[in-house]
């Protein structure tokens, strides 16, 4: 163990979140092992990792990473981890668990609390993550809107959600058998957040159509822009018409540990289920989720009792009874030891910090007439897409991919990217309290740099383009690569997000 620290922490050093690799560069490394015939010792296994693995991983916690909702670790799970690795408890019944049940029932307990819900009522369970949550949500409201209406016709059964919500949604509507147009998409206002006007428009048109309102779906956190949907308003109007509401708090969960925006959640108390991410905006390792319910009883929609595992004579806590899952780790360990060393304000604190960063950069690309930015920020994602002077809206739709693609083939930055009501942008998900504004303004001068070298050949290609002559697929990247030695040596110093190689 001693050996594996520190080869990790060799690693952990690195000075940019990406080597760059590509399959290319990596595929045969990996197929060239002898998977039937062990290294020759653990140091030779460990240099395989290295080759195979630990040099080309991406690292969450490098300021310069600032791409997917990925988040740094706090390292009291990170001790969690390796006592959760070497007992190998599996948290489905109480005598393959015993303390691990109880532990896990009360941070499901105490979540419920922070949400505003009945500890005495409500009830949960931990789940893989984000997407296996919202799926469960919606299975328990299908059961309850069966249960409600007497109807078990999947073909009456209708979900309602923005474009914005997570793409789990349509997924789950899809394991559970209803059809794809089953998801009704409600318009959002100026804001981003769901339309009260439209929500109610559309619950009214399932009502008239003899249709079943299974479920409203609101988001507090979108992928993209980090909206907050309006709970109190979404809540009544699910309440007046009888249908299931799903709180996917993902993202925005980490405001439950907030000091100073908790208010933001405002409504989630009225939630029939609530996703929380905690390997998200409480800085816990991958995995790490669980889907809260307002009332304990409406599990047993996931409930089956099997002879050899959980018979119904059973008299102690058995957690399989309220999972999807049956062999599940111990993952709530990861979050008590945090919160018994760290603890849940400092936890908070930190997912403040990042939204703080967040609202400092949209303050600098306001002022930063080489940049659009999409709209100012209600928790730690930033949209914005480099568009100096002179540049068109149709170019900066196919200069700001180029742009992200050759930051990744570097890997000195990573940022992410979208598409939203037609153009593309770029997107930084803050979720390391110690990447500094400083910092972020040295990656804001590297995609300009970047961009500056990319928009020539851009336009060189636009124009064989229209003269019937344009490169096609990877071609067209590798027409576009950046003399990079130019651009390292154009790059800010001093702000350790300038190009490194």
């Amino acid at each position: 163990m001693s050996r594996v620290t520190r080869l990790v922490a060799q690693h952990l050093a690195a000075d940019s979140p990406s080597t760059g690799a590509s399959v290319a560069d990596l595929a045969p490394v990996v197929d060239g092992v002898d998977l039937d015939r062990p290294a020759s010792d653990l140091d030779a296994a460990l240099s395989e990792v290295t080759d195979v693995y630990l040099r080309d991983a991406i690292w969450f916690h490098h300021p310069s990473y600032v791409a997917h909702l990925n988040c740094p670790v706090a390292l009291p799970a990170v001790l969690a981890e390796g006592i959760i690795a070497a007992v190998n408890t599996s948290v489905d019944t109480w005598d393959q668990s015993a303390g691990g049940t109880l532990v896990e029932q009360r941070l499901v307990r105490w979540t419920a609390g922070r949400i505003g819900l009945d500890e005495d009522t409500a009830d949960g369970v931990f789940t893989s993550g984000g997407t296996q949550s919202n799926l469960q949500g919606l299975l328990l409201a299908r059961g309850e809107a069966a249960r409600r209406t007497g109807s078990t016709d999947l073909t009456r059964m209708r979900v309602l959600a923005t474009e914005h919500s997570h793409f789990s949604v349509i997924k789950s509507a899809r394991i559970m058998g209803l059809h794809p147009s089953a998801v009704i998409p409600v318009p959002t206002g100026a804001t981003g957040g769901m339309s009260l006007v439209a929500l109610r428009t559309q619950l009214e048109a399932i009502r008239e159509r003899g249709e079943i309102a299974m479920a409203v779906v609101a988001t507090a956190g979108t992928t993209d822009l980090g909206v907050i949907d309006p709970l109190p308003g979404i809540a009544d109007l699910a309440a007046e018409y009888g249908a299931w509401l799903h709180v996917d708090a993902a993202y925005g969960g980490g405001l439950l540990l907030s000091l100073r925006r908790r208010h933001l959640l405002d409504g989630i108390e009225r939630a029939d289920s609530v996703t929380v991410d905690f390997h998200k905006t409480f800085f816990q390792p991958v995995s790490s989720s669980a889907i809260i319910v307002r009332d304990a009883v409406t599990l047993a929609h996931v409930t089956h009792h099997a002879d050899y595992l959980n018979p119904r004579t059973a008299v102690t806590p058995n957690q399989v009874d309220k999972s999807l899952q049956t062999t599940r780790r111990f993952d709530a360990l990861k979050l008590w030891m945090t919160l018994r060393v760290t603890g849940a304000d400092a936890v908070g604190e930190m997912f403040d910090e990042v939204i703080d960063r967040a609202h400092q950069m949209w303050e600098v690309l306001v002022d930063d007439a080489r940049f659009e930015v999409a709209a100012e920020p209600m928790l730690s994602t930033v949209l914005l897409r480099y568009r100096p002077e002179g540049v068109s809206a149709a170019e900066a739709d196919s200069l700001n991919p180029l742009i992200r693609q050759a930051l990744l083939d570097r890997g000195d930055v990573m940022v992410a990217g979208t598409v939203i009501d037609g153009r593309a942008w770029l997107k930084f998900t803050l979720l390391n309290p110690d990447t500094s504004l400083e910092h972020l303004r040295g990656i804001l001068e590297t995609i300009a740099a970047t961009g500056d070298q990319l928009l020539p050949a851009l336009r060189d290609a636009a124009l064989r383009d229209g003269a019937g002559a344009p490169p096609q697929g990877p071609d067209v990247l590798d027409e576009l690569r950046l003399p990079f030695e130019t651009l390292a040596a154009r790059a800010p110093q001093g702000t350790g997000a300038g190009v490194t190689r």
